[in-house]
């Protein structure tokens, strides 16, 4: 393993759901979570062959195998290719439904990355909305620093 990792401590997230294990996000993730909670800076992966680039990053390209994939810096704004609607409140949702859930192709990227999407009623989200990164005013270092994807030229609520 990298030195460059020996002072980093594990994260443990407490949730409502009972999960027996721990997990080590390994350097390719962990170079992302620390841009997200440091730098509000969302990273990628770019393959040198083929070019595609990766959000969340990858550390090999799933598309020719390449294993020298370069950190990329992508944009905090993309547009939704997917997207789904949870209405039923179950106790592992920790938002009040109707919640919005959707894939985000952040310009720049070649992937999407799945979140949040708030700003728009459930009855008017539509694939094609262009969104943009907020992020939560404490951060410490896992997906939710990105606190949700919200409609641009929507108010915050």
């Amino acid at each position: 393993m990298s030195k460059h990792l020996d002072d980093i401590e594990p994260m443990i997230y407490e949730s409502r759901i009972s999960v027996p294990y721990q997990w080590w996000a390994g350097e390719t993730a962990s170079a992302f979570f620390v841009s997200l909670r440091d730098r509000k800076i969302i990273q990628g992966t770019r393959c040198p062959d083929c070019s595609r680039v990766y959000v969340p990053p990858r550390k090999t390209c799933p598309s020719c195998f390449n294993r020298s994939m370069k950190p990329v810096e992508v944009s905090n704004s993309g547009t939704v290719t997917a997207y789904t609607v949870a209405r039923r409140q179950f106790a592992s949702l920790p938002r009040k439904v109707p919640v919005i859930f959707g894939l985000v192709q952040l310009d720049g990227a070649d992937t999407s990355l799945l979140h949040y999407i708030e700003g728009v009623d459930p009855d008017e989200m539509s694939i094609g909305l262009r969104v943009e990164a907020e992020y939560a005013e404490e951060r410490t270092g896992n997906i939710r620093d990105i606190k949700c994807f919200r409609a641009i030229g929507q108010e915050r609520s």
